[in-house]
């Protein structure tokens, strides 16, 4: 039978039904967690104006009537200068390799750079597989400076991917919608004829507890200087309902631990007299019981762990 008549009969089995995985790439900082909250029309992705927040593979799930979109959200492929750093990348290559299309995120209002170029080079080397280039952020710039990006980013991938370059080049903005059900419709193009995969109406496969431990760094790194995205961990011990309570009136309690590397950091962290610690539970506190669905006493501690980026042991203590 050949491939064509294979393929139409697969697509007749699952009544034209698509779904896979995707994920979205690109340097730190591109807009990938972003979008991966606009597609999926909900928050599972933690979003920071500081580079390099995301430190799991976060999968938002995009539902429609005929597919079924898996988002991959990774780290921001950088040249490692820490041992988390090299493990990150691993992370981001191991995941290359088992998806259906790759999204290579380009923000539209900065010109394209060696982090660009060194990313495009490593994605011509995973092998035949759809690559969009996804210029987001096109709410901060304006017509013609959002052009002259988008005719970059088409030679950038004629120059490193050869032949025609990118699978396709689309312009969003999450934060205005601008698009963004367009980049679903171009990414499920490229799925395989499938059931769903995941049941209708799941948005995350991520376990609660990471979910939870994401919306507390995510609440930290608020208004924080820069060297401290990369030196905090979050680390959720346990959640559990409060005992003595009836069925109608439910407590968690949800205890969590919050790592640096340095006591000058841990000072910023907590605040005069404790007041930046209780504004990190405050604003992390409501994600926390949106999420989980009811309220919570949220039990937060800082500890020094010094060096961990660096100490394989203590990378796999905190979980990397």
């Amino acid at each position: 039978m050949s491939k064509q008549n294979k393929k139409h009969d697969a697509e007749e089995d699952f009544g034209g039904f698509r779904a896979g995985f995707s994920v979205l790439v690109g340097r730190p900082n591109a807009g990938k967690s972003t979008l991966t909250n606009a597609l999926v029309g909900q928050k599972v992705a933690i979003t920071s104006a500081k580079p390099q927040t995301t430190r799991h593979t976060i999968r938002g799930i995009v539902h429609r009537e005929d597919a079924q979109l898996i988002l991959v959200d990774t780290p921001g492929l950088h040249r490692p200068r820490t041992l988390l750093g090299k493990r990150l990348n691993d992370l981001v290559a191991d995941t290359l390799a088992e998806v259906d299309a790759i999204g290579f995120c380009l923000p539209a209002n900065e010109k394209i750079g060696p982090g660009d170029r060194f990313i495009a080079a490593q994605l011509a080397g995973v092998g035949r597989k759809p690559i969009i280039a996804i210029v987001t952020k096109t709410d901060l710039v304006d017509r013609q400076a959002l052009t002259e990006q988008l005719i970059a980013v088409d030679e950038l991938g004629r120059e490193v991917m050869g032949g025609e370059g990118f699978s396709d080049v689309v312009p969003v903005s999450a934060s205005d919608g601008f698009q963004v059900s367009t980049v679903a419709d171009v990414l499920i193009k490229h799925m395989p004829p499938s059931p769903p995969l995941y049941p209708d109406g799941e948005l995350t496969d991520e376990p609660e507890a990471v979910m939870v431990a994401e919306l507390i760094r995510e609440a930290a790194l608020e208004g924080v200087r820069d060297e401290l995205p990369h030196s905090l961990a979050v680390v959720v011990e346990e959640i559990v309902p409060r005992e003595g309570r009836t069925e109608d009136n439910p407590l968690l309690d949800v205890r969590v631990n919050l790592y640096v590397e340095r006591p000058s950091q841990k000072a910023i962290i907590i605040g005069k007299g404790g007041s930046r610690l209780r504004e990190v539970g405050t604003n992390a506190r409501k994600g926390i019981e949106a999420l989980l669905g009811t309220r919570i006493y949220l039990d937060l501690h800082v500890k020094v762990a010094k060096d961990w980026q660096r100490d394989p042991k203590q990378l796999v203590k905190l979980g990397f």
